[in-house]
């Protein structure tokens, strides 16, 4: 959009919302993307520590290692969403270097462009961040329903539990008190 002096001159005003407005909408795509990688993190952590949990279990090998897997790849997409590049933003050097001599009008109309062109370029990081966050989600749900039937085709009906006092069950002792010698 090129504009002529007195255009520029004339939509001082609106160019000045417009400017407010993508400058503010800047702000909040970038506050969404900090809330995504902090959930991100959040998932990271949690398949981590799933995997732990599994580790130091007996389980059923097939599904505790998809089990294992799904984690995996919880933790490497979660990881990739905070690994991104980073939001851009206006470089203050560079537009004080730039415009410090123009007029408002043509100084407000180079910085919507600017702004406007920067926040194409974060939407698409964002909708990267947002589709990794939302692999690694699943993968962990997935981890978790894995590990969950692992865990209960492992044990199945040999890791009772006993109170204290009672015997443990056992294929060596006697199937009842009265088949005890006297």
């Amino acid at each position: 959009m090129t504009m002529t002096p007195q255009e520029l001159k004339d939509q001082k005003e609106t160019l000045e919302l417009i400017n407010s407005e993508i400058a503010a909408r800047l702000a909040r795509q970038s506050e969404s993307g900090a809330k995504v990688d902090t959930k991100a993190i959040f998932l990271v952590g949690f398949a981590a520590t799933a995997a732990q949990f599994l580790a130091s279990r007996s389980f059923e090998p097939f599904t505790g290692t998809a089990a294992f897997a799904a984690y995996a790849v919880a933790v490497g997409f979660g990881i990739s969403v905070f690994n991104l590049a980073e939001y851009e933003d206006i470089k203050p050097r560079e537009v004080l270097d730039t415009y410090a001599l123009s007029e408002k009008g043509a100084t407000l109309g180079a910085l919507a462009g600017t702004r406007v062109g920067m926040f194409e370029k974060n939407a698409r990081v964002h909708q990267r961040k947002t589709k990794r966050w939302t692999v690694a989600l699943a993968a962990v749900a997935a981890g978790i329903v894995l590990s969950t039937v692992s865990l209960v085709l492992h044990t199945g009906g040999h890791d009772k539990r006993t109170e204290p006092g009672e015997p443990v069950p056992s294929s060596s002792a006697p199937a009842s008190p009265s088949a005890q010698p006297h």
